[in-house]
């Protein structure tokens, strides 16, 4: 495949991921949504059926990576660097797409939300703000665009999205083991999607699993830009930790895969 074929697809790709990945989350989080409210269940399902469309979207034009912690991983694993920069490229751009469609398809709600006396407070009482920006440095809706912890231990929240992505990275990488090492077809997807469900399920908690760095960069990045009303910060301070936890757990997942399946 060519590099624009390749950055086009991670592109597309991963604004689909993050425009019904982050969709999600807004429809969860945001008080005029007719989804608010509806839960951890909601969110690690409708993550999941994101991954589950990026994936049958993109595949044919870039191999449907999606994930700089991915490409990383294969690039290890094949000892092939050529199109690292290509695809996490065009990853970062499409987090950042899918990021601003988020905002406009819920524009009213946004404000809605951000002028509400009972999320960002008023003149007369301090604000009240979501679970996910208990922290000073986190805006009300900076969940809605990326990951945060809810306890606030780097070393803790480091290797939570370490495991959580090497455990990502292995199911896929094993993938190809199965049929006489052709991968599953199209069935894949699927089950990747299914994966990433029982991640969010299972090791979401600590730190909402971004489990990839694109997800969680791209997204912030938008949210720091946009012209939101009384959105707060963007908590600069954690940003490191979804970027670097991924790519780390990546890396681990392909050397584990080169020692133990190759």
């Amino acid at each position: 495949m060519s590099s624009s074929d390749i950055f086009i697809g991670e592109t597309i790709g991963t604004a689909v991921l993050i425009l019904l990945g982050g969709g999600v989350c807004a429809a969860v989080t945001l008080k005029a949504s007719k989804a608010r409210a509806a839960g951890w269940l909601a969110i690690a399902f409708g993550w999941g059926f994101a991954v589950m469309t990026a994936v049958y979207i993109s595949a044919p034009l870039s191999g449907a990576h999606l994930n700089p912690a991915v490409t990383l991983a294969l690039a290890i694993k094949d000892d092939d660097y050529g199109n690292l920069a290509t695809y996490w490229g065009g990853q970062l751009l499409g987090a950042m797409i899918g990021a601003a469609l988020v905002w406009v398809a819920y524009y009213g709600q946004f404000l809605a939300h951000l002028t509400d006396s009972e999320i960002v407070g008023g003149s007369d009482k301090p604000a009240v703000k979501a679970v996910e920006a208990e922290e000073a440095a986190a805006g009300p809706v900076l969940g809605i665009f990326s990951t945060g912890p809810e306890i606030r231990n780097a070393v803790q929240n480091l290797a939570t999205e370490i495991i959580g992505t090497v455990v990502l990275v292995l199911a896929i990488l094993t993938q190809g083991l199965n049929n006489d090492g052709d991968g599953l077809g199209v069935l894949g997807a699927l089950i990747t999607s299914f994966v990433v469900v029982g991640i969010g399920l299972s090791l979401g908690g600590p730190t909402g699993y971004a489990i990839n760095p694109a997800r969680d960069l791209g997204p912030r990045i938008v949210h720091a830009l946009l012209p939101l009303p009384n959105k707060g910060g963007s908590d600069w301070s954690y940003a490191w930790i979804p970027v670097v936890g991924p790519l780390i757990g990546g890396a681990i997942a392909a050397g584990m895969y080169n020692v133990a399946f190759a």
